[in-house]
């Protein structure tokens, strides 16, 4: 992520409001608000008088001032920077700036010399300048190396755009490798990549006829297309994507017929684009685009996500040989993934290989990263009826332990900067201080948050430890009476209750969404009100802060829908975060099993909170010693229409669309 969007983040996130609002005499907060409006005198006063008192949060303060102003100041500026907070979160998110200043400037050598004390080294810009500056120092770049640092930008940066030109003007990309890259981006739903692509080939004529065929595709297929040379070919190849993804059936009709003489593996890519939309529409016949791609062309690479939709297409058509063949195209990382561990030994069972699946989901269930906290290995485990027993609790931490966790400058400074409101820069502050941290100094940052009552900081922290597991860290109990009792007013299983509030907000009680949902339960004002008059109870907006109101709101619009859906616990929190329409169409269609149903949800957020609240309703529910404490209790057995159709809750708004936490 580059500095400039990360800001931008920030920049909106703060004028939502999000965290509670600081007074107006810290200095950081101050300087906070001086950079948003770019006022860079009273910026570089507030940091003169930051270092003069010896601010705690002197850092920021300069870090605000020499960021507004990067453009114009020079390395010895930086250097003194340096100096002030070695080894800090400031220090090296300044240099990360710096460095794509560097970057931009082309002064490699200042580049290279930052480069090496850089520690974060997660901007993929910065690892496209990398590169950049070996190659313009005369070294050996390696074209996979670039490739794929240029692939993996989701939107061009002028360092991976520059990489790109490099290495084509050095005839280590070839042209096939510009389009290759305009389809990816045209898969990805990303014009304006497509177009940088495009451009760096240096063709006003490619430029012109990508951004019509981009306005309207049909007018470009029935006006220019042409299918050969091998550049035209491209450009029609992709403005049958473009059809594909508002009408897969009518882009298959087009390939099949008026541009079935477009080069083999140009149609392979196309039928691969086809498969992938009818599968992302749940369509019954999604699998057969995908095997005609492959049999036009067998070797064709297809990217991780379209072959996990092929994948998820054949588990819903049942045609376990087709999930398997995909899964084993992924790519070795994507292999690894617990889902797809899952998901190879299911299709192993339904082609009848008993054996070799009960040994793959023997291995997920006792596999260090899944396990009963995690929701492939809950089910392996259920599907081998083994237990899932709670991981014991750790030894209590030291007086030292909790020492360290207490003094260290970086938590410290994380939590203060939490505390004035500025959440987004005490949570990187935070996160930056674990790197390189065992589990049991872990445990202790963990402990000091839980004990402050920062919640998300508590339990993200908690999360990172791998040996040692502090449940009562991980799963932790904030308002049990107020949030048991709401629960049980609504008629809602507690433990379902805080599942899926621990994945809406982390149970900070401020929080708020990009798109308005306030509170515990990540509530939209309108909902609140609906809501209210469906329960009977009393509304105004300012109430949906308010903690209790937040949860009874919150539990009473559960369980409304929860009811629509006849008790279906996948389904509501489905519901919850997309909106109750989308999973009401979702249902639609053959009866089938509830985890295959939860695997083929389109929307990549919505099909992980589903997982995360059911796997925490689970869990939670084996914490407060209730019953229902199997993941395929909540999940169900299978799914259907059951009479159910999307005009049946078409009365009732979202919650908290697509809005779920991490």
């Amino acid at each position: 992520m580059t500095a400039v969007k990360w800001w931008l983040g920030l920049s909106l996130m703060w004028a939502l409001g999000c965290g509670a609002q600081p007074g107006p005499s810290d200095l950081a907060v101050q300087a906070r608000e001086a950079w948003v409006k770019r006022d860079r005198p009273r910026l570089a006063s507030l940091a003169d008088a930051a270092r003069r008192q010896n601010h705690p949060l002197a850092g920021w303060v300069d870090y605000f001032d020499l960021n507004a102003r990067l453009a114009e100041i020079r390395q010895p500026d930086m250097d003194a920077f340096y100096a002030r907070y070695p080894g800090s979160y400031v220090e090296d998110r300044l240099r990360n700036d710096w460095l794509l200043e560097l970057g931009r400037r082309r002064d490699w050598a200042n580049f290279r010399r930052d480069h090496a004390s850089y520690q974060m080294r997660d901007d993929r810009e910065v690892a496209c300048y990398v590169l950049l500056a070996d190659h313009a120092a005369g070294g050996k770049v390696a074209s996979d190396a670039a490739r794929d640092a240029w692939m993996a930008q989701k939107d061009g940066d002028d360092g991976c755009q520059q990489l790109a030109r490099a290495m084509l003007e050095a005839g280590q990309f070839k042209p096939d490798t510009v389009w290759a890259r305009a389809r990816l981006a045209i898969e990805q739903s990303r014009p304006r990549a497509a177009r940088q692509a495009v451009a760096l080939l240096g063709s006003k004529a490619f430029d012109q006829k990508l951004a019509e065929l981009q306005d309207n595709a049909g007018r470009y297929l029935t006006r220019k297309a042409r299918t050969s040379p091998r550049a035209e070919a491209e450009l029609t190849a992709m403005a049958l994507a473009r059809v594909a993804a508002n009408d897969p059936e009518q882009a298959g009709d087009l390939l099949g017929d008026k541009w079935s003489r477009l080069p083999a593996d140009l149609q392979a890519w196309l039928w691969v684009q086809i498969g992938r939309q009818s599968a992302l529409r749940l369509q019954d016949d999604a699998v057969a685009p995908f095997e005609r791609a492959h049999k036009l062309a067998p070797e064709l690479d297809w990217s991780d996500d379209t072959l996990a939709w092929a994948a998820r297409a054949a588990l819903r058509a049942k045609q376990p040989a087709l999930a398997l063949r995909a899964i084993e195209k992924m790519s070795p990382a994507e292999q690894r993934d617990p889902a797809w561990v899952y998901w190879k030994a299911r299709a192993t069972r339904m082609q009848g290989d008993a054996p070799t699946a009960r040994a793959q989901l023997a291995a997920l269930a006792a596999s260090p990263q899944a396990g009963p906290l995690n929701y492939f290995g809950r089910l392996a485990a259920e599907d081998l009826g083994l237990p899932t027993p709670l991981p014991s609790p750790p030894a209590p931490l030291t007086a030292e332990e909790r020492r360290a966790a207490r003094q260290h400058p970086g938590l410290t400074r994380g939590l203060q900067l939490i505390d004035l409101g500025l959440r987004s820069e005490g949570v990187r502050e935070w996160n930056f201080s674990l790197r390189g941290m065992g589990d049991r100094a872990l445990l202790a940052a963990a402990q000091e948050a839980c004990d402050r009552e920062v919640w998300d900081r508590c339990i993200n922290t908690s999360e990172r430890t791998r040996a040692e597991i502090d449940i009562a860290q991980r799963y932790p109990l904030p308002f049990r009476a107020e949030l048991t009792r709401e629960a049980q007013n609504a008629g809602l299983d507690a433990a379902y209750v805080y599942g899926l509030i621990r994945q809406e907000s982390r149970f900070v009680l401020d929080a708020r969404s990009h798109v308005g949902a306030s509170g515990l339960m990540q509530v939209m004002p309108a909902t609140a009100k609906w809501t209210a008059k469906k329960a009977g109870l009393d509304y105004s907006p300012a109430r949906i802060s308010d903690r209790d109101f937040n949860l009874r709101i919150g539990t009473h619009y559960l369980k409304l829908v929860l009811d629509r859906f006849d008790g279906a616990q996948a389904l509501a929190a489905a519901a919850y975060n997309a909106g109750p329409g989308r999973p009401a169409r979702w249902r639609e269609g053959p009866v089938i099993d509830a985890a295959i149903w939860a695997e083929n949800i389109p929307f990549t957020e919505t099909r992980d909170y589903v997982r995360k609240v059911l796997l925490g309703g689970a869990v939670y529910a084996q914490v407060l010693g209730l019953p229902a404490t199997r993941l395929r209790e909540r999940l169900g057995t299978s799914v259907g229409p059951a009479g159910m159709r999307a005009a049946d809750v078409s009365d009732v708004p979202p919650a908290a669309v697509g809005d779920a936490k991490s």
